[in-house]
């Protein structure tokens, strides 16, 4: 009981100062939300075919998600170390993964909260309805937010500074918030520029998310399902063997 006690006090706690800074607020909660209602308003994308429906929402929601791990978790787990914060919480009866689970939670919170205020916009204000399956939706968002946070893991886990969790976590952030389908329609860009796109994480969790939506066939969900899991897992164990605690 103490350590469930302990992990939500610390849980408020970093979820006040996270909020506080509001660099998620905006770019994991209001900028999905504000690109989703352009999508589905603006004359400009409906040539493209481009809104909640057609795109399967699921690439509005995978913004929240590419901030969450290829922006957020890196740049708290790299500024943690840098402040020395896992060092002194070994001194106390809180170990580090403490503060490393609830960094991970807080992420994954946004990007849930971020899901849900999409859908009620979706649902209420342009009569979005799930064409597919929502447990096969869950699903591929699930693996796809944890695909992400694994990457997050890695590069916060092992940068040496804050400033060098910077740097990587930019050069994957922006090609994927621009490239993945995420901002841009996927469908509208060159074909050259979408094979080399499409090998991004993000890109196959849309897909996935996007098939599901859509009640595609089980058969076109097989390779972004195997590359998101392998993701998932090689990222993981990763950061698990070189995760740098000081």
């Amino acid at each position: 009981m103490s350590r469930f006690k302990g992990f939500g006090t610390l849980f408020g706690i970093e979820l006040k100062l996270n909020v506080r800074d509001m660099n998620m607020v905006v770019f994991a909660i209001a900028m999905p939300l504000v690109l989703g209602i352009v999508y589905d308003t603006d004359p400009a994308f409906e040539g493209a075919g481009y809104s909640f429906v057609e795109q399967s929402f699921g690439a509005v929601a995978s913004i929240a998600i590419c901030a969450a791990g290829a922006m957020g978790l890196p740049l708290a787990v790299a500024d943690y170390r840098e402040r020395k914060v896992f060092k002194r919480m070994k001194a106390t009866p809180a170990s580090p993964a403490l503060i490393l689970g609830v960094s991970l939670a807080i992420y994954a919170l946004y990007a849930a909260g971020s899901l849900a205020l999409l859908w009620a916009v979706a649902t209420l204000a342009f009569g979005v309805q799930m064409r597919g399956s929502w447990p096969a939706f869950l699903g591929g968002w699930l693996l796809t937010l944890a695909g992400m946070l694994s990457i997050g893991l890695v590069v916060g886990g092992l940068a040496r500074t804050s400033k060098q969790a910077s740097i990587i976590a930019s050069i994957l952030y922006f090609p994927m918030l621009v490239f993945s389908g995420a901002t841009l329609p996927f469908e509208i860009m060159p074909p050259a520029v979408q094979q080399v796109a499409g090998v991004m994480p993000l890109s196959q969790g849309i897909q996935l998310m996007k098939s599901a939506f859509l009640g595609a066939p089980p058969d076109v969900a097989a390779v972004p399902l195997a590359v998101l899991a392998a993701v998932a897992v090689a990222c993981t164990a990763v950061a698990v063997r070189f995760f740098r605690w000081e």
